[in-house]
C-alpha cells in the first residue's frame, strides 16, 4: 500500500503538459491477468493523466498523456505517450493510447522479460452528467519482444473520466 501512494504521489511530477492545459484524470480498478503460467494475477489501480488532444490522427483527437498502474501484487507500470478519443454521439466515446514506460515487478514470478515495456489501450465509455465519464478498457503490457522473454499482460478495467476544466460538447 506504501508503494501506491507514494507512485500517486510521484505522479505530478512525470505530467508532460502543465496542469492548467490539462484535459482528465482517469482512475481505473481491474483484474490483470499475467500471461505466464507462474505468475500472480490480481487487482490493479491505475491512474491517468490525459492532456489537451489537441492534434487530430486519423479521426482521433489526440494527445499526451502518462499512467500509473500497481497491482496488488506490487508490480508497477509507469508510462506515457500518446493518447486519443473519438466521439461516438450519443455521448459514447471510443478511447486508445500507446504508452512505454518501465515495468517493475514485486515478485519474480511476475517479470515480463524486461524493464522497458509499452502498454497499449483501447476501450469504449459514456459521459455522465456532470462532465464525468466512465469507460470500460482493455489493456495489454508488453516489450515487443525485445527482452529476453515476453509472456505480457492482459487486463481489463473500469476506468472514471474526470475532467480537470469543463469540455464543451459540440
Amino acid at each position: 500500500m506504501r508503494r501506491l501512494v507514494t507512485t500517486f504521489a510521484l505522479l505530478p511530477s512525470l505530467l508532460f503538459t502543465s496542469v492548467a492545459q490539462a484535459q482528465e484524470l482517469v482512475f481505473g480498478f481491474g483484474h490483470a491477468d499475467f500471461l505466464a503460467e507462474q505468475a500472480d494475477d490480481g487487482a490493479y489501480l491505475s491512474a491517468d493523466y490525459l492532456g489537451t488532444r489537441d492534434w487530430r490522427l486519423l479521426g482521433f483527437d489526440a494527445g499526451l498523456g502518462v499512467t500509473a498502474q500497481v497491482h496488488e501484487t506490487g508490480d508497477i507500470f509507469l508510462g506515457g505517450g500518446l493518447q486519443a478519443q473519438r466521439d461516438l454521439g450519443r455521448r459514447w466515446f471510443i478511447e486508445a493510447s500507446v504508452m512505454p514506460g518501465a515495468f517493475f515487478e514485486g515478485e519474480k514470478a511476475n517479470d515480463l522479460g524486461s524493464t522497458f515495456e509499452i502498454r497499449s489501450l483501447v476501450g469504449i465509455g459514456r459521459e455522465l452528467r456532470g462532465g464525468r465519464r466512465l469507460s470500460l478498457a482493455f489493456t495489454h503490457i508488453s516489450n515487443a519482444s525485445i527482452g529476453d522473454q515476453n509472456p505480457g499482460l492482459n487486463a481489463i478495467s473500469l476506468r472514471l473520466h474526470v475532467p480537470l476544466r469543463h469540455r464543451a460538447r459540440n
